[in-house]
């Protein structure tokens, strides 16, 4: 087996937008950003099963995260400036609006809400939550700002109800 990979994630992956598509531009429309979403998530989930899949979700969220951070966000010198950079991101980007419920840096507790998001809002009601891809994004960027390792966990989904999903997250044991 060859170990040289093809494809390991830098920012410049992204390439150049303006030069690459000078008639286009940057945007696109949510419905291709989730046709390639649900059927990475349906190849994933028919060759290894649903935890499996929902694993490599979250660690790809949380790459991405880590990334977002480093490129766009960091670094931040207080948790006020955190919140407010990335609120502005996320609605400039139109990944989402997030709404900071509770935030104590201190004791590690985090609970956020994101409204519009890029992976389920408008989706038809199911039985579970959607958003592995956001836990993992979330629980990188709360690493990169507080040094310290976060679980995140969505308890509220668009697809379960709640129409904005709920993020909590806890400084890792």
């Amino acid at each position: 087996m060859n170990d040289e990979r093809k494809y390991e994630f830098s920012w410049d992956l992204l390439g150049d937008l303006e030069l690459g598509r000078p008639n286009l531009g940057p945007q696109t429309r949510l419905e291709v950003y989730r046709l390639m979403q649900f059927c990475f998530r349906d190849v994933l989930e028919r060759t290894y099963g649903s935890d499996e899949a929902d694993r490599l979700f979250y660690e790809a969220g949380y790459l991405a995260g880590r990334h977002f951070y480093a490129n766009l966000m960091g670094p931040v010198q207080d948790q006020n400036q955190f919140v407010a950079k990335l609120q502005y991101l996320l609605k400039e980007l139109k990944m989402g609006i997030l709404r900071i419920e509770e935030m104590d840096i201190a004791q590690g507790r985090l609970v956020v809400t994101v409204s519009e998001d890029l992976d389920c809002s408008g989706l038809p009601m199911r039985d579970h939550e959607f958003c592995t891809y956001d836990e993992g994004f979330i629980a990188a960027l709360m690493e990169s700002f507080t040094e310290r390792k976060f679980v995140v966990k969505e308890v509220d989904c668009w697809c379960t109800g709640d129409r904005t999903c709920r993020f909590s997250a806890q400084v890792a044991p």
